[in-house]
């Protein structure tokens, strides 16, 4: 068990310093005002405007950094902070929930993977570790009857979780791209501004990596633990 509060100390670690550069970019591109003094709210509307996106709603959500795009009520969320300023990292974030609303518009395999895997996720991802746990206190590193078979059900689990961290990179990844190729082309933003908006989301995205990169370590520590243990 050392080695896996190492393992989550450091993962820890490193997802704190990228959540905290992340902070500490959109506080730099936040002083970045937009040329043309559009929102972020009326940044989001016209990039659907110009994906032909009719039926997604812009709306404003408390909090920070608590953007999203709801598939199921199809609303593009956009933190207080972003729905109402003027600045780069507001449009890169605008932007950015609008780029998951075009590949839910467009039937992006990733998204529709994603979506498939959040009601298995949402219920076993919580439960997942502890499973794996109770089945090596039942004797699954001995290879011992119901533990074993009780772990390889925690293991499934977290499978589920990890698979879906992975998904959830080119989902991310491509919503970037979808948002900085339409701030370029559109002439939305100057070159400082895009620069601006562009290492916004570099910064975001590298937070689902380090994400997934948890989940994988964690369940390869979890697998060892049980696989390893019944070949003793």
């Amino acid at each position: 068990m050392i080695g896996y509060y190492i393992l989550l100390g450091a993962i820890a670690l490193v997802s704190w310093l990228v959540s905290r550069t992340l902070k500490k970019k959109f506080e730099k591109y936040s002083k970045v005002q937009l040329r043309n003094g559009m929102s972020g709210a009326e940044i989001a509307e016209k990039m659907l405007a110009d994906h032909g996106i009719t039926d997604v709603e812009v709306i404003s959500t408390p909090g920070q950094l608590t953007d999203h795009y709801n598939p199921k009520n199809k609303t593009v969320n956009l933190s207080e902070s972003v729905y109402n300023q003027r600045n780069a990292a507001a449009a890169a974030v605008a932007a950015h929930e609008c780029g998951h609303a075009v590949q839910h518009a467009q039937a992006y395999e990733w998204l529709k993977m994603r979506s498939a895997l959040v009601p298995v996720v949402s219920v076993t991802s919580g439960m997942s570790q502890w499973v794996v746990i109770g089945g090596l206190m039942l004797g699954a590193a001995a290879g011992l009857g119901i533990g074993y078979y009780v772990a390889i059900a925690g293991l499934v689990m977290m499978g589920f979780a990890t698979l879906f961290s992975f998904i959830t990179l080119p989902v991310e990844y491509d919503a970037s791209n979808r948002a900085l190729a339409w701030l370029k082309n559109k002439n939305m933003v100057s070159q400082q501004e895009y620069a601006g908006s562009e290492d916004a989301l570099k910064w975001a995205a590298r937070t689902y990596l380090v994400a997934a990169i948890g989940a994988l370590a964690s369940l390869v520590y979890w697998a060892l633990q049980v696989f390893g243990g019944s070949r003793d």
